[in-house]
């Protein structure tokens, strides 16, 4: 339990996008994204400076692109999303390849594809580089509340252990040469469900009473730690800061 806590979408490295203080990419990771949720939808060319900005962060952090690429298939729902707008959205119409398409359906989509994978692009890119201990601890020092802080190191932490859980009662259910497969043999999969139910519960409150006889007291203690030099946030917030510019270039071009 006192492992590293690494998550799927952690990339083991060390680079200077790994080094920064996870509150500075969280919080420059916010600034981008309401940077380009900003942008007017007719300012393609900004759309393609974001997407330089994140390629060259991807490329500092040395992710591989078969790991971008893969992780951002994430995103597949907005994408069958926004292929639909073009065909229901109503208002003026354009023909395209002999199919009637809305003008501003059309427009919808792009705005939606565009901003999600930037979106979604940034935020793989923290996680790539970020633990998930290092990730709480960012939300903690940006003034999240310690008792959802607590709440999530708690859940990440024994996620494991219930999956453990499962993983057991599943050898021990085939041992006995049963695999429910039909619907009705959903009674035998309700009851390992409940029982799994009772027995994460059951060790929980166990976890729960002998934090308290340590002197639990709602909270984990919190270390003392040095405070963000202000070249690291300097470091982090340049490629928000370059957003926003190109925010507002995008908005005075347009007018």
């Amino acid at each position: 339990m006192s492992g590293p806590h690494a998550h799927a979408l952690y990339v083991h490295g060390h680079t200077p996008v790994h080094r920064l203080a996870p509150e500075a990419k969280l919080a420059a990771q916010l600034l981008f994204v309401l940077a380009v949720v900003a942008t007017p939808r007719e300012a393609f060319w900004a759309f393609g400076v974001y997407a330089l900005l994140v390629a060259v962060v991807v490329g500092l952090a040395r992710l591989p692109i078969a790991f971008v690429a893969k992780r951002l298939l994430f995103e597949v729902p907005f994408v069958l999303f926004a292929v639909l707008m073009p065909f229901v959205s109503r208002g003026e119409r354009v023909d395209v390849l002999g199919v009637s398409l809305s003008v501003e359906g059309l427009w919808g989509a792009w705005n939606v594809l565009a901003k999600a994978t930037l979106g979604l692009a940034a935020s793989i890119v923290v996680a790539a580089t970020t633990t998930m201990p290092e990730l709480l601890r960012g939300l903690e020092r940006l003034r999240m509340p310690r008792a959802l802080t607590s709440t999530l190191s708690f859940m990440i932490r024994y996620a494991d252990v219930v999956a453990e859980e499962m993983r057991r009662m599943k050898i021990a259910r085939d041992s006995r040469a049963y695999d429910p497969r039909w619907l009705w043999q959903a009674r035998a999969v309700a009851a390992a469900a409940g029982a799994l139910f009772i027995r994460s519960y059951e060790r929980g409150e166990r976890v729960y009473l002998a934090m308290l006889s340590r002197g639990y007291a709602g909270s984990m203690p919190r270390l003392e730690e040095a405070a963000t030099p202000a070249v690291v946030w300097a470091a982090a917030l340049a490629v928000p800061a370059a957003a926003a510019a190109v925010a507002a270039t995008a908005w005075v071009v347009g007018r």
